[in-house]
């Protein structure tokens, strides 16, 4: 299955969702249906207002004509959305820390990109710095045992700065290509941990100057606008690069993208579309209209 088709799945609900605001019986459509339409989909009330007053300029000036409004809306949404930005300065060891709020997804993402490294022929290694529940670092052993690739990790409660160092001393040791680092689901209001992930990317600055290559934030897609406000605190505290939004399959909320890429000021790097490895996806802001909106011209 290729990553259209992926994302046609993964965007199910949000464009029945769309496609059931925007059928008014009418032969254009109205810039106040849009932003209602919008709105819905999780856009956000301001990407929402902004894009509806552009289409309704874009009507006066002739940029949007009647009956082609839909066309319109998937050409702002790619340039909205941009390139998904430029690639990673790469590494070696190349290292990436995972972040987010609790049940946002973080440890099964950082599997499925060890995974696909391995897939492209690099060497990964997990790192478990999720060391306030014994329960994480079981659950990432168990996805570096199924993908046979190696995890480092100390005894529950131990200090992540210290998991941390001693992983990427030994991925520089062993000359890993990738080195995932999975780290402790928390809330923008907890300032102590909040604090920890600044202290995450020295420890990780020490052991391998220049690094973190990438800080990607995991966002659960369900939660909509609740995780974006959740996130200024991540880009603030922890050098956000990226953002993987996770479970879009399970929502139609799928406009949330707009509202990350809005206000987040970050690119969507991943997206979440099912539960196996495959269904972690590169971001492609054209295909990503072209699912969303298919159909609805």
């Amino acid at each position: 299955m290729d990553l259209l088709e992926r994302l046609r799945r993964g965007l199910k609900g949000t464009r029945a969702l769309l496609g059931e605001r925007l059928a008014r019986g009418e032969s254009e459509l109205k810039p106040e249906v849009l932003e209602e339409a919008l709105i819905a989909a999780d856009v956000g009330i301001d990407g929402a207002e902004a894009l509806a007053r552009e289409l309704a300029q874009a009507r006066r000036s002739g940029a949007a004509r009647v009956g082609g409004e839909v066309e319109w809306l998937r050409e702002r949404i790619v340039t909205e959305l941009g390139g998904g930005g430029p690639p990673a300065q790469r590494g070696r060891p190349h290292v990436v820390l995972i972040v987010g709020i609790n049940g946002s997804g973080k440890t099964t993402t950082a599997a499925k990109l060890a995974a696909k490294a391995k897939e492209q022929g690099r060497d990964a290694m997990l790192v478990a710095a999720d060391t306030f529940r014994a329960a994480a670092i079981d659950q990432l052993q168990r996805w570096g045992e199924r993908l046979a690739i190696p995890v480092v990790a100390l005894r529950p409660g131990a200090d992540p700065g210290a998991v941390v160092f001693d992983a990427l001393q030994a991925a520089t040791r062993r000359n890993c290509d990738d080195v995932i680092i999975d780290t402790a689901g928390r809330l923008h209001t907890k300032h102590n941990l909040m604090a920890e992930l600044d202290k995450m990317r020295r420890v990780c600055g020490r052991a391998v100057p220049g690094s973190p290559h990438e800080v990607l934030l995991v966002l659960d897609a369900t939660t909509g606008s609740n995780g974006v406000v959740q996130a200024r605190e991540f880009r603030a505290h922890a050098g956000v690069t990226g953002v993987v939004l996770t479970k879009l399959d399970g929502t139609a909320k799928g406009g949330v993208v707009l509202a990350v890429a809005r206000e987040l000021g970050v690119p969507v790097t991943w997206v979440g579309v099912g539960e196996a490895s495959e269904d972690l996806l590169p971001f492609d802001s054209r295909l990503f209209a072209q699912a969303l909106l298919e159909g609805l011209a």
